[in-house]
């Protein structure tokens, strides 16, 4: 039988990006790279990222503010996708409409691949980690993917993704340690970035 161990998963919203999401802006470098000083301390044995730019760019600055090398790896399951779309009856009655009305913003495609997809990013990176000492890794993704992490790790319904924001740059962190429930050590954490840098593609009426 393999060993398991205690995973600590760092989760980290891709910077700020431009409006045609092609690339960083000026303030989401400067959040990438204040990202990786924040987490320069931390053993990470790998960097997981999606594949779209605006992730891609944001765990490269991020990865090179490190200190040491640590492996980067591109993973599609770490992407921007839809990772489950409710069904009206599993909604609250008084925000089904909206909700509806946000997953169907997005197409058959999308929705339908995102389920798989969400379940590989599941297999990959949460849960007890095989091997011995704890082992350490950030994946840089999207606010969905980030929510659906936060959402698995409270047991939450699965609908229940929705309504968890990230802002960019901003940190959550999960420990899976074996033989407990996962716990969630921190959400949507902003400290490394000064006050100009914070709750960018945040919902403004969600700020504190």
């Amino acid at each position: 039988m393999t060993a398991s161990t205690t995973r600590i998963l760092y989760i980290a919203r891709h910077a700020e990006a431009s409006p045609d999401e092609t690339e960083l802006t000026e303030r989401g470098r400067h959040q990438a790279a204040l990202l990786g000083e924040r987490l320069r301390g931390v053993p990470l044995s790998a960097v997981h990222h999606g594949p779209l730019p605006r992730a891609a760019q944001t765990a490269r600055l991020a990865h090179g503010r490190l200190g040491r090398d640590v492996p980067l790896h591109v993973s599609e399951a770490a992407g921007d996708y839809v990772p489950y779309s409710p069904s009206r009856d599993e909604l609250p009655e008084d925000s089904a409409d909206r909700y509806l009305a946000f997953v169907g913003r997005f197409s058959e495609t999308e929705r339908g691949r995102g389920p798989e997809l969400a379940a590989e990013a599941m297999a990959r990176f949460t849960g007890p980690a095989d091997g011995t000492g704890t082992r350490h890794e950030l994946v840089v993704t999207h606010a969905f993917l980030a929510a659906w992490f936060v959402r698995d790790a409270l047991d939450a319904p699965a609908w229940r993704w929705l309504g968890l924001n990230h802002a960019n740059a901003a940190l959550t962190v999960i420990r899976y340690t074996p033989g407990r429930p996962a716990a969630l050590v921190a959400v949507n954490d902003t400290g490394h970035l000064p006050e100009d840098l914070r709750w960018t593609g945040f919902p403004p009426d969600l700020r504190i």
